[in-house]
């Protein structure tokens, strides 16, 4: 089930499920790592570190967030190697909400970038190759369009559990907008006005000039 954005029709996106097999060529080296180390000393790397080197915590490359370090072990791994974000619009109804159920049932961490008004939609088809949501990317792998079962086979490849391991205490990421809102522009100072000097009086000389 796929929805376009408020500026297309709605149509149904019928994605194959050969492409989730190309989710292995999605190399390891595009994760990165945010190291606490035991001075406290915070350092970024996209090499696996050393439990010995600090509190390890990996990175989401869409966001620059760092997951949470209280995820299963396994479950982290694959995370960092395959970061899964899903991409929703405010007016893809129920679409969205089963791809964002779907990956709540499976117990994937995900982070969700969401498009709030029609003034996305050229960012929108830069980050997703086109105008349908919801959009699932797993890895380098990108679903349009909401197909169960080919998202169920792309997570799969990804070596995401069917049944959730989360712990009880997770809680999802709120969704972030695809377009970071920028503050108006306060409007611009108007320089204060000089007070206004009377003009002089005839033969009077205010400035006390010597002649």
């Amino acid at each position: 089930m796929a929805v376009r954005l408020r500026f297309m029709r709605h149509t149904a996106a019928l994605l194959s499920t050969f492409t989730a097999a190309l989710l292995l060529a999605a190399p390891s080296a595009h994760a990165l790592f945010k190291v606490i180390g035991p001075d406290g000393r915070i350092t970024y790397t996209d090499r696996p570190p050393l439990a010995s080197e600090g509190r390890v915590m990996p990175v989401n490359r869409d966001t620059g967030r760092a997951s949470d370090p209280a995820l299963p072990l396994a479950l982290r791994q694959v995370a960092t190697r395959f970061p899964v974000t899903l991409y929703t619009a405010s007016n893809c109804g129920e679409a969205c909400a089963l791809g964002r159920n779907l990956l709540s049932k499976r117990g994937v961490p995900f982070t969700e970038r969401t498009a709030e008004t029609d003034e996305v939609r050229e960012a929108w088809t830069r980050l997703v190759g086109g105008l349908e949501a919801p959009v699932l990317k797993v890895g380098e792998q990108q679903l349009r369009g909401y197909t169960p079962v080919a998202w169920d086979e792309t997570l799969d490849v990804a070596g995401y559990p069917r049944q959730s391991t989360l712990p009880v205490s997770y809680q999802a990421p709120p969704a972030i907008p695809l377009l970071e809102r920028r503050p108006a522009a306060p409007p611009p100072r108007t320089p204060p006005q000089a007070p206004a000097v009377p003009a002089p009086e005839p033969g009077s000389n205010p400035s006390n000039i010597r002649f």
